[in-house]
């Protein structure tokens, strides 16, 4: 299982899971909703204390993910399988995103 913390704009949301069998599961984060201010991540994820499953990883984080060429050039200079895109996200989408949605690595 791995996971990562995701940042909207620097404030933590909420957590995100991929589990073994490569399922995810996206939570916002109880302090975060708590905030009458707080934005939604997406809209494909709206703002709510239950957790969101999926078979794929959340459309919102897989375009952020690069393509093509690039891609293959990341996955060899970071060692990590082309198709692992949670692996990518989680080497990639720490720092200077093109969105405000950054992710940090939660080691286990």
């Amino acid at each position: 299982m791995r996971q990562c913390e995701v940042y909207l704009h620097g404030i933590k949301t909420g957590v995100l899971t991929e589990n073994d069998s490569h399922e995810y599961k996206f939570t916002y984060d109880k302090a975060y909703l708590l905030n009458e201010n707080c934005d939604a991540v997406s809209l494909t994820l709206p703002l709510r204390s239950e957790p969101y499953y999926s078979q794929h990883l959340f459309s919102v984080f897989a375009n952020m993910l690069s393509e093509g060429d690039n891609r293959q050039i990341q996955s060899q200079l970071l060692r990590i399988d082309p198709e692992d895109d949670f692996g990518i996200l989680l080497a990639t989408c720490q720092f200077d995103t093109v969105g405000a949605i950054t992710v940090k690595p939660i080691e286990l």
